[in-house]
Order: structure tokens, then sequence, then C-alpha cells
């Protein structure tokens, strides 16, 4: 589980994170002073860094940047008792993660742990370019047609450069990786790099997630916040799904692509900020643009480089080496031997459309595994899975409790026929736990309080279950 280390010369506050960050399952490391608090940065390698600003000997801000100068993506949270928090606010800009107030309440605290550790894995990660399972452990953009080459021709010509990038294609054709990708090749890749998706973020919060606000902006608006786009200065802000971003807010975008700089809310002084920006949607800006939803002078500012990405029908040539990269990638993380495919499922594959796209194949295949373990994908088990989504759709003729039953009975017979183990029920039990958790988790979008709450056990439950079958939560794949 991920590793935190507290940096904060109260005891008691110590002695409070241990029980609270232990129960949820992380490792952690203390620290009293700013100096211990470094020397424990560079022996342990955390994952995330929560510290006071007023301490003895250096200062929390000083510690901050000590520690930013070994590692520029390590997720820092500034701690702080005081309203001002003038300190705090340096340290944003300066890099650190976010600051939070004290006293805070527990969930606000876990919340804004699980975004920074989400943070800090994307951007010490990088996107490989036709890597095999067995050679990564990242993520990677896979396929050597002519379409994908283009692709990745375009990554490397664009990513070394500012410009801004505008990603367009189908949900699952891959958006959020080439952006990623960009990212990694380019001359900011030792900066920060926030992922902000338009949709997932209600209108009414997300002015203020971007652009922050000034105290008193808005009843509650007690202390002036940063936003995200000024906590990402001198790095890349990836828009996700821009073309749904409300209209309202399109105009203090497209400021900040002109005039570099923004107005957090209630205030009247701009704000400069040197920040990258990629944006992606798989809406049609040129129809929204002509239906008067999205504006024409952003348009053609975000415009500057577009990359289309290819449909999976338009690229079905790569089928055969995404289909063995999945398969041996789902074989691994559910510790089972590669099955192997037979050509009739080979032939179901590149019959079916692919309306999901590459994100579509990948659920296929780990699917098909989980109940076909041990022996090669036939053409039924394509179907099988990809029947689901499409009896969903439908809405009718769905995999009843009674079908169900009969594929769980053949993945149990054929686990027992094949397997060797002495304890067989329990790894046949550990199978489906670890099947349980991690569908959940993506059900959840990695939101591991509402997967608990989702399954009916607590969250330190969960937590235990995802260390113990070594569940890897990602914010997205294709």
């Amino acid at each position: 589980m991920a590793k935190i280390l507290i940096v904060d010369d109260d005891p008691q506050l110590r002695k409070s994170f241990q029980k609270i960050l232990v129960e949820e399952g992380y490792t952690l490391q203390t620290a009293s002073t700013g100096e211990a608090g470094i020397c424990s940065m560079e022996q342990n390698s955390p994952d995330l860094v929560i510290m006071d600003v007023r301490m003895p000997g250096i200062n929390g801000l000083e510690a901050f940047k000590a520690m930013h100068k070994l590692d520029s993506k390590l997720p820092v949270i500034i701690m702080t008792a005081f309203g001002t928090t003038d300190t705090a606010i340096e340290a944003i800009k300066a890099g650190a993660f976010d600051y939070i107030l004290k006293p805070f309440d527990i969930p606000e605290i876990l919340n804004l742990i699980e975004k920074a550790l989400q943070a800090g894995s994307f951007m010490h990660s990088k996107v490989q370019i036709n890597a095999s399972p067995e050679n990564t452990s990242t993520d990677a953009l896979v396929g050597k047609s002519q379409p994908m080459q283009e692709i990745y021709k375009s990554i490397g010509r664009v990513a070394p450069t500012d410009a801004t990038v505008l990603i367009r294609g189908e949900s699952g054709t891959g958006k959020e990786l080439v952006a990623k990708a960009i990212y990694n090749h380019s001359l900011r890749s030792d900066k920060s790099f926030l992922v902000i998706n338009c949709v997932a973020i209600p209108e009414t919060l997300l002015e203020s997630e971007l652009f922050g606000y000034e105290k008193g902006a808005f009843s509650g608006a007690a202390n002036r916040r940063i936003g995200k786009i000024e906590r990402a200065n001198k790095g890349t802000i990836f828009l996700d799904e821009i073309g749904d971003m409300p209209f309202s807010i399109q105009a203090k975008i497209l400021r900040l692509l002109q005039e570099k700089s923004i107005e957090r809310l209630g205030g009247h002084n701009p704000v400069t900020v040197d920040v990258r920006i990629i944006a992606a949607t798989n809406r049609d800006l040129e129809k929204a643009v002509a239906c008067g939803k999205f504006r024409e002078d952003l348009y053609y500012r975000l415009n500057v480089v577009s990359l289309r990405l290819p449909k999976l029908n338009e690229k079905k040539d790569d089928l055969p080496v995404l289909t063995e990269y999945f398969m041996e990638k789902f074989s691994r993380k559910m510790n089972i031997p590669y099955p192997g495919i037979t050509d009739n499922a080979r032939d179901a594959l590149f019959e079916y459309p692919w309306p999901g796209n590459v994100r579509e194949l990948a659920n296929t295949i780990q699917k098909a595994l989980i109940f076909s373990q041990g022996c090669p994908l036939e053409k039924k088990d394509i179907i099988h899975a990809t029947q689901e989504k499409n009896d969903k759709t439908a809405g009718k003729e769905g995999i009843d409790d009674e079908h169900f039953d009969k594929l769980f009975q053949e993945w149990v017979k054929k686990k027992i026929t094949l397997s060797s183990c002495d304890n067989l029920f329990d790894s046949i039990m550990d199978s489906l736990a670890g099947v349980i958790t991690r569908e959940a988790l993506n059900f959840t979008s990695g939101n591991r309080s509402q997967a608990a709450k989702l399954l009916g056990i607590s969250r330190p439950t969960l937590i235990s279950k995802i260390d113990k079958y070594k569940v890897k939560i990602k914010t997205s794949a294709y």
C-alpha cells in the first residue's frame, strides 16, 4: 500500500494520523522536524508527504522546497492552523499539491489523500509505446497499424513544443493515454500534470476548482483558495471532455490561452499562470460551434495541433496484437497461465463492431478469461463477454441468474479439473474475492469509500482486500 510521511512537531497529531491512516491500510512514517522529514523522504521514498508549516528549525515551506528539488513530482499537502494561509499559498505556487487548514475533518483529509496519491502515481508513471505486458507495469499505447504509426509520429513532433493540443476521438480510443504520453515526452515532464474532467465536476463547482477563489467570494469562502490551474503553474493541464465545458467557463479558458492569466472568483487582479493546455473531446466541436454551444474563438485557440485517434474498427490490423497484449496482461493479473485463443474466437473478435473501442476490447478479454481460466478462449467465451453489454443496451434477454450459475459452474469445473494446488477451495475463493474487489473499484472509478459501501463492507476491510489480492487502482486504461 501507499507510504505516507507525516512531518509535524505535534506528537498528538502524529499519533492521530497513525491511528487513522494505518486503519485505512496506509504505511505511515513520521518526523517531528523539517530536517528529519527531508532525511526520511530521502531514505524511505514516500508516495505522499503531509507537512505542517510552523515547526522548530526549518519551516514547512523550506522543507518542501528541499523535497521538491529531490523529487518534483512527489505530492506534498501543507497543513496550517493559521487563517491567513499566506505561507501555504506560497507553497502551492511553488508546486505543493494542496493545503488544508487545521483542524480538519477526517473524511476531508482522507479524500484529499486519495486525490494526491492518484496524482502522484499518474505523474510518476509513464506511457510506453508498443510495450509487451511482461516488460511494463505502466500504461501502454499498443498498435502497429498505419493509423497508430501516425499518432506516434504526431506525439513525437508535438511533445517537445509548448503548443496547445486538441485530442479527438470516440470514448475508449485512448485519449488520456495520448495526453499522458505527450506530457511524458515534453519539456515540462518534471513539472506537475493535473487532469480535470469537465463532466465529472458539477458546473457549480467547476469554476472554483479551476480558478480558485478569494476570501468572501461567496457564502462559505472563509479563506482564499488556489485553483487547479494556478497549482499547475509551469506544468501541464489536461482538460478532458472539454466539449462539455459550460459556456460560461469557456471564456475564462480563452483568456488563459490568450493572455496567460486568470482571475480567482471574487478577485479583481489578474494572476499570471504559465501552463500548457492539452484538451480532449469525443464531441463534434464544429457542430457545437454552429449550434452556439461552444465558442468559436476558443475552438480555434484549442485547435493549434489536432490529433484524431482512430476507432478500433479503423485499425483492425491491430486486433491481434491488442488481443495478445490484454490476454497476457490479465492472465498475469489473475495469476493464471496464459491460455491461448482459438481461431474461431479470433474470428468472433473481428466480426464484432466494437462500439466501445479499445476499452471495450480490454473489458471483453478480461471477462472471457474469468470464465475460461486454464483453457484457450473459444468463440462462445467472446460471445458471452460481449453479449452482456448488448443485452443491457437492448434491455432484454440479459444474463439471468440461471444463465450466470451455469457459466460459474463451468468455470469452477475447469478450475477443479486443471488445478494441481493443495488448497483448491481457498484458491478459488481468493480468485473470486480478487475479481469482486477489482470490479467494485472499476465500477466506482477507484473510489474506495463508494466501493466499500457498494460491497457492504467497511473501508478498512476493503483496503485489506486491495492489499491481499494486489488490486491496482488506476484512473483509466483506454
